[in-house]
C-alpha cells in the first residue's frame, strides 16, 4: 500500500506543477476553497486577524478536550460486541431505534453538522426518513416474495441489496448531472475565453488609483510565482518517469489490472484531470469519485469475471488518484499564489506531505483493520463507501441480473429522481432551491442509518440557534467548535484502538432492553 500510495500521489504532483501556470496565471481561474484560505492566512497579518485566532485556537482546544473526555467516558460502557453503551442509546423508543432512528451521542457528527450548510444536514435527514422510515420497512413486508426471507443481513440478494444498489442509484445520478453541468460550463467557459482572446485589446490609457493599485499587486502575484516555478521538462519528465514504473509494477500488486491497461489510465488521465481542475476552479466542486466510477465500471467490464472486481477498483482507485490530486493541488497553488509564496515551495510541501501520507495513511488503516471490525454492516466503521464501490464492480461484470425483484425499477426511478432533483435547484430561483434537498447527501443514510443523519441535525439546529442569537459569533467560532468536537472523538481512536489490539475491554455493558412483563 505505502509503494502504490507513493507512485500514485507523487506522481500527481510532478503532473500539477504543469497545470498551474495554466489555470491560475492564463485562465486566472477563482478555485474559491483556495482563495478563502489565502483571505484567511492573510487577515492573520492583522492585529484584529491575529487575536481572532487566538481566540479561535483556545475555542478549539476546550471543545477537543471536551470532546476526548466524552468519548473516553463513553468507552467504559461500551461493553463487548456491537449492542451496549451509548452509541446504541434508544432515545426516540425501541420501535425507532430498531430502525435506526436514535441519537448516539457522537461529538464527530454533531461537529459535521454544525460545519456542514443547512440544507446538507436536511437533506441527509430526509434520506434517512424516507429509506428508514419508510421504504425499507415497507420493502421487509414483502419478505418471502421479492426476496428470499431467509437472507443473512449481509446478503444481497435481499434487504442489503436495495439498500445498497437504491444508493448507488442516488449517487450515480447526481454524480452524472454534475460531472454533465460541469463538463458543459466548462467548455462554455473556455469558448469564450477564446473568443474574446480572439478580438482585438481594449486598451484604457486612464485608470482610477484603485485600479492601478489591483494591477500592481495582481502583477506582483505573477512575478513571485513565476521568479521560483517549476520548470516543465521536470515536471514532464518526472511525471513520465513515474507512469513507467507505476505501469511495471502497478500489475505486480494487482495482477487482473494488465500493464497496458495501467498505461491507458495514464494516457487518459491527464486529459480527465485537466477537465476536473478547470471545473473545480469554476465552482470548486471536485468530482473525482464520479470519473473512478466511469473507470471502474469501463475496467470491470473489460476483464470480466476473471478478476474484474479487483482490476475495477484498482483502476477506479488510480483514476481518482489522478483526478483527485490534481484539483486538490491546483487549490493549493492557488492559496500559494495569493499569499506570495514561492511555487518551488509549494511543490516542495506538497512532496513532504503526500509522502508523509503515504506512510502514515496505510499505518493508520492497519490499526483500525486490526483493533475494529471494519466494513460490518453492524459495527460502528461500516466502510460505507467501501462497500457501494465493490458492489458497483460486481454489478459492471455481472450486470442487473442478480438484483433482487422490482430492485431495478426502484433504481431506476431513484436515478432520474436525482436528475430531476438536481434540475429543480438549477432552474428555480435561489430563494426556492436553496430549500431543494441534495441527492448526493440523502443517499448515505440509505445505506449507514439515520442515527448519524439525528446527531447532524442535532448539530445544525444548535447552529441555526446559535446564528439567531448571535450571527457574528457562529461565524466566527462555529468552525473552531466542530473542529474540536470533530477532533478529540478522533483522537481518542488511537488509544482505543490500542486498547482493543491489546484485548482490553470496557468493563461496563449498558443495554437497553423491553421492560419486564412488557
Amino acid at each position: 500500500m505505502i509503494g502504490l500510495f507513493i507512485l500514485l500521489g507523487i506522481n500527481f504532483s510532478f503532473f500539477s506543477s504543469v497545470l498551474y501556470q495554466v489555470m491560475i496565471l492564463d485562465y486566472k481561474l477563482t478555485y474559491p476553497s483556495g482563495t478563502a484560505t489565502a483571505m484567511l492566512i492573510n487577515s492573520f497579518h492583522t492585529n484584529t486577524g491575529a487575536e481572532l485566532a487566538g481566540k479561535q485556537v483556545r475555542c478549539l482546544g476546550k471543545y477537543l478536550s471536551i470532546s476526548f473526555f466524552w468519548s473516553c467516558f463513553k468507552w467504559f460502557f461500551s461493553g463487548v460486541g456491537n449492542s451496549c453503551g451509548f452509541d446504541n442509546f434508544p432515545s426516540f423508543g425501541l420501535t425507532l431505534f430498531k430502525n435506526t432512528f436514535y441519537f448516539d451521542f457522537s461529538p464527530t457528527y454533531v461537529g459535521c453538522g454544525l460545519i456542514c450548510p443547512h440544507i446538507v444536514n436536511c437533506s441527509v435527514l430526509l434520506g434517512a426518513i424516507i429509506s428508514w422510515g419508510f421504504l425499507w420497512p415497507f420493502i421487509s413486508q414483502h419478505a418471502g416474495d421479492w426476496y428470499p426471507a431467509d437472507l443473512g443481513s449481509n446478503d444481497f440478494k435481499g434487504l442489503y441489496g436495495y439498500k445498497v444498489f437504491i444508493a448507488i442509484s442516488l449517487i450515480l445520478g447526481d454524480g452524472l448531472y454534475n460531472l454533465i453541468k460541469i463538463i458543459t460550463i466548462t467548455v462554455k467557459e473556455m469558448w469564450n475565453r477564446s473568443t474574446k482572446d480572439s478580438k482585438l485589446p481594449f486598451v484604457n490609457d486612464i485608470q482610477d488609483t484603485e485600479t492601478s493599485k489591483l494591477l500592481l499587486e495582481q502583477k506582483e502575484r505573477e512575478i513571485v510565482f513565476l521568479k521560483d516555478g517549476i520548470p516543465t521538462w521536470f515536471a514532464a519528465s518526472g511525471y513520465v518517469g513515474l507512469a513507467a514504473i507505476s505501469t511495471a509494477t502497478i500489475p505486480t500488486i494487482f495482477p487482473p489490472l494488465k500493464w497496458y491497461l495501467v498505461l491507458c489510465s495514464y494516457l487518459i488521465a491527464p486529459a480527465l484531470a485537466f477537465c476536473n481542475s478547470y471545473g473545480t476552479g469554476l465552482t470548486d466542486w471536485n468530482l473525482a469519485s464520479t470519473y473512478g466510477k466511469i473507470g471502474l465500471f469501463i475496467i470491470a467490464s473489460l476483464v470480466g469475471t476473471d478478476g474484474g472486481v479487483i482490476a475495477g477498483l484498482a483502476a477506479c482507485g488510480v483514476m481518482m488518484s489522478i483526478v483527485s490530486t490534481a484539483a486538490d493541488l491546483m487549490q493549493d497553488f492557488k492559496t500559494g499564489y495569493l499569499t506570495l509564496s514561492s511555487a518551488k515551495s509549494m511543490f516542495v510541501s506538497q512532496l513532504l506531505g503526500t509522502a508523509m501520507g503515504c506512510v502514515i495513511a496505510p499505518l493508520t488503516f492497519w490499526m483500525y483493520w486490526t483493533a475494529f471490525d471494519i466494513g460490518s454492516p453492524d459495527g460502528p466503521y461500516k466502510a460505507p463507501y467501501a462497500v457501494i464501490f465493490r458492489e458497483m464492480a460486481i454489478l459492471g461484470i455481472e450486470g442487473f441480473s442478480e438484483l433482487p425483484k422490482h430492485c431495478l425499477a426502484l433504481c431506476c426511478g431513484f436515478f432520474v429522481a436525482a436528475l430531476v432533483i438536481n434540475l429543480l435547484r438549477d432552474a428555480t430561483p435561489t430563494k426556492i432551491s436553496r430549500f431543494i434537498p441534495v441527492p448526493m447527501a440523502m443517499a448515505v443514510p440509505f445505506y449507514i442509518g439515520a442515527y448519524f443523519a439525528i446527531d447532524m441535525f442535532v448539530g445544525t439546529v444548535i447552529l441555526f440557534i446559535w446564528e439567531l442569537v448571535n450571527r457574528k459569533d457562529s461565524e466566527d467560532y462555529a468552525g473552531a467548535v466542530a473542529s474540536g468536537l470533530i477532533c478529540g472523538d478522533g483522537i481518542w481512536t488511537i488509544p482505543s484502538a490500542i486498547l482493543s489490539i491489546f484485548r482490553v475491554n470496557p468493563p461496563v455493558c449498558m443495554y437497553f432492553g423491553p421492560a419486564v412483563g412488557s
